[in-house]
């Protein structure tokens, strides 16, 4: 399947969403009305069999028409297909190379001049704005390369400003992570009285007048609800209001997620393989390619979002995206105090065999729910050929691609197990 990142021109029947550059918002902001949109129905294609692989689909002639030409300026070059990456002969893979058998699509490395600019405008937001973080974690910060990954995940994106849409988010849900659940003082003793409170900087508390002000107040008081309110700010001020809802409801989900690992990690538990991946699908990376449209510039229709093969689509690809971060992070997470769950952890535990056969069972996990991806999204572009919803699938499977490109390519926080 071709959804690879070759955006077309706006199409007349897509609203576009502009991100201008706006100066630090208020503690609200309005929220503008969408006009309807009316969309033809379609018919959700038929589920993939469990079990069973699905044939690639090449439908590149549908998703990137010949005749259209990207305008965007960033070197991204569309691939030819997906590749799962040999095993190397002399053992462990060179430092930047990506799995050994990991079903992957390979992307060109973002145009330079604008993760420079990207970079360089959100460290200025997060250093100096918002104060997320002290002197002393600058070194992590730049080491995230939170502009290279942002870039490489919305190769549509037409500006900076627009970008800066994602890479707040994203720096955002960072610090809420790496200060309420993990590294830098995190716990999960008190976590779901501190997710509460900072998902109101997400999903405003609407009180009585008496205590407004408390609320406000508390906007402030630590760095991670500093983040999440400034970015949102920033987010409800270009997306349309069903976008920032969508968002929400996904930020939602992925606090959920945060819950029931804190509880197994409470409780000393190690799920069964399969409750660990209903736990990935909550705790994973949907808030990220949810807002693509966002970032790129137009709206996919409440009613295309909705669509349940479209939600199928969007959960397989958080579940996907995710697991590459739990193969991509598994040595990191070694050096973590007690037993860190992650995927190749948890199969090997619950299933008996060593780490490596645990993780090597992982990789081929996460080729079947890429696969599954790419054929439920073939699927639906085929039966919905609205070009909101192939411009949106489109541009998942971009993120996709690029969240790969930033996990293999981020040789500062990752390296590879001695597995081959």
């Amino acid at each position: 399947m071709q959804l690879r990142p070759q955006a077309p021109a706006a199409e007349a029947s897509v609203r576009e969403v502009p991100a201008p550059e706006v100066p630090a918002p208020a503690v609200s902001a309005a929220e503008t009305a969408t006009p309807g949109t009316s969309v033809p129905e379609a018919a959700a294609p038929e589920a993939a069999v469990p079990g069973t692989r699905a044939p690639e689909p090449r439908l590149s002639a549908l998703l990137v028409p010949p005749s259209v030409t990207s305008s965007v300026p960033v070197g991204v070059t569309p691939t030819a297909g997906g590749s799962a990456t040999e095993a190397p002969t002399g053992g462990k893979p060179r430092s930047g190379d990506p799995i050994p058998g990991l079903y992957h699509h390979p992307v060109a490395e973002p145009d330079p001049v604008r993760v420079e600019a990207l970079s360089a405008k959100l460290k200025v937001w997060a250093m100096e704005e918002i104060e997320l973080y002290p002197p002393e974690w600058e070194k992590d910060f730049d080491g995230f390369s939170t502009g290279r990954y942002m870039v490489a995940c919305h190769p549509d994106a037409p500006s900076v400003d627009h970008l800066m849409l994602a890479a707040r988010l994203m720096v955002a849900e960072n610090a809420v992570d790496d200060c309420y659940c993990e590294d830098l003082g995190g716990s999960p003793i008190g976590l779901g009285s501190r997710l509460l409170l900072a998902h109101t900087a997400l999903d405003p508390l609407h009180t009585t007048p008496e205590y407004h002000p408390d609320w406000e107040a508390s906007l402030s008081s630590d760095a991670p609800r500093r983040a999440y309110h400034s970015a949102m700010e920033y987010f409800t001020r270009a997306a349309t209001p069903s976008q920032s809802d969508r968002f929400r409801h996904d930020m939602a989900r992925l606090h959920l997620g945060y819950l029931a690992e804190a509880a197994w990690d409470q409780a000393d538990h190690v799920p069964e393989v399969w409750e660990y991946l209903a736990m990935r699908q909550f705790n994973n990376f949907r808030p990220c390619p949810t807002i693509t449209d966002t970032v790129g510039g137009y709206e996919l229709p409440v009613e295309l979002h909705a669509l349940p093969a479209m939600q199928r689509v969007i959960a397989l690809a958080g579940n996907a995206t995710t697991i590459v971060n739990d193969l991509y992070s598994y040595t990191k997470e070694l050096s973590s105090p007690g037993l860190h769950l992650n995927l190749p952890v948890v199969i090997s535990e619950r299933e008996g065999v060593s780490r490596k056969e645990g993780y090597l069972k992982a990789v081929e996990v996460h080729n079947d729910l890429q696969r599954a991806f790419e054929a439920e999204a073939a699927a639906l572009a085929v039966a919905c050929p609205v070009p909101a919803l192939v411009r949106f699938l489109r541009g998942v499977a971009a993120w996709v691609d690029g969240n790969h490109y930033w996990h293999q390519t981020n040789t500062y926080r990752y390296t590879l197990p001695d597995f081959w």
